[in-house]
């Protein structure tokens, strides 16, 4: 029976999902804009081909097609490697850099946030089936691999990729914890990316040394700019502290992943604050060390505002949004 929650239907909604994105990606049609829609398309494929193998696996093995009823192992095993490639889980994650370097700010936006919530949701209604230590190594592996690589980046569509994996990562082990953690971390994340996002957009800086030009434009949206970086890395008091500390809060029984990923932490923090370095080094009365860049007329959109806000600000009320006790 095709039920609500039918396999094949979940297979379906992630084929259209891909497709969709597809002609976004190659709209700019420029040999970079096109080659990132092949490699996303061949990635998205092979994901989605696996994950049409595990549960024709598993409807041979159990006999039926429900998400939510028994998996078999191996099915079980298959989809979560489907499905970390998807998301650009490392070790799967060498696809994602180059995808979002050559898509425009705001399709690698929508690379980095949309896309993540169909494949996250799989995860999420499986999510009693999952092997614990599959997600715990695959999490920190993304955590260490996002934030390490992302050290000799100077590109900042590519420096937003290794962030975003290592984000991934943290969101793959709120797995393990608690469904309501899962979906707080994934909000928190989509917030402050878009923040940064729109950033980069409005600024249309490309390379880090582009960030040095950015304070002619506007000094007080360098300003947020720095705060919202600083919030991705997950500093208190900003947003972003919020899930790093509720995620340690019950990881900490488990000593070995909680000392790692705040390791982890470290390298994504030292990018950060090399990004807010170098926008802030350059304000006035300060002399700009980088030749000016050619710029378009400014775009601010209406959302800047309100994505800024709660990038910095959803830490005190963390008790409305999450019950913690």
């Amino acid at each position: 029976t095709m039920s609500s929650n039918h396999w094949l239907l979940a297979w379906l909604g992630l084929e259209l999902n891909t497709l969709s994105i597809i002609p976004i990606i190659a709209k700019p049609n420029h040999p970079r804009a096109t080659e990132a829609a092949m490699k996303y398309f061949l990635m998205q494929a092979t994901g989605a081909t696996l994950i049409l193998c595990a549960t024709t696996i598993n409807a041979w093995q159990t006999g039926q097609w429900t998400m939510t009823c028994t998996l078999s192992p191996t099915a079980t095993t298959l989809l979560t490697a489907a499905i970390a490639l998807k998301l650009g889980l490392a070790p799967a994650h060498l696809w994602y850099p180059e995808v979002m370097q050559g898509s425009t700010p705001t399709t690698a936006l929508i690379i980095s946030t949309w896309q993540k919530i169909a494949p996250l949701t799989m995860l999420m209604m499986i999510h009693n089936h999952l092997n614990t230590n599959t997600l715990l190594t695959l999490g920190i592996t993304s955590a260490l691999l996002g934030g390490l690589t992302g050290l000799n980046q100077t590109q900042t569509r590519k420096i937003m990729a290794f962030s975003s994996i290592a984000h991934m990562g943290w969101l793959i082990i709120t797995l393990t914890l608690n469904l309501t953690l899962t979906t707080l971390t994934m909000i928190t994340y989509t917030l402050m990316t878009s923040t940064m996002f729109y950033t980069l957009a409005t600024t249309s800086s490309k390379t880090l040394s582009d960030m040095g030009t950015t304070w002619s434009l506007s000094p007080t949206l360098t300003t947020t700019t720095m705060l919202a970086l600083v919030s991705l890395g997950g500093l208190p008091p900003l947003t972003g502290f919020m899930p790093k500390w509720l995620i340690l809060k019950d990881l900490v029984t488990a000593p070995l992943p909680s000392t790692l990923l705040l390791l982890a932490s470290l390298p994504s923090l030292f990018f950060y604050t090399r990004l807010a370095y170098l926008t802030t080094l350059t304000t006035p009365p300060t002399t700009t060390n980088t030749e000016h860049t050619w710029r378009l007329p400014t775009r601010y959109t209406p959302m800047m505002t309100l994505m800024t806000s709660t990038t910095l600000l959803l830490l005190p009320i963390t008790p409305l949004l999450y019950h913690t006790t």
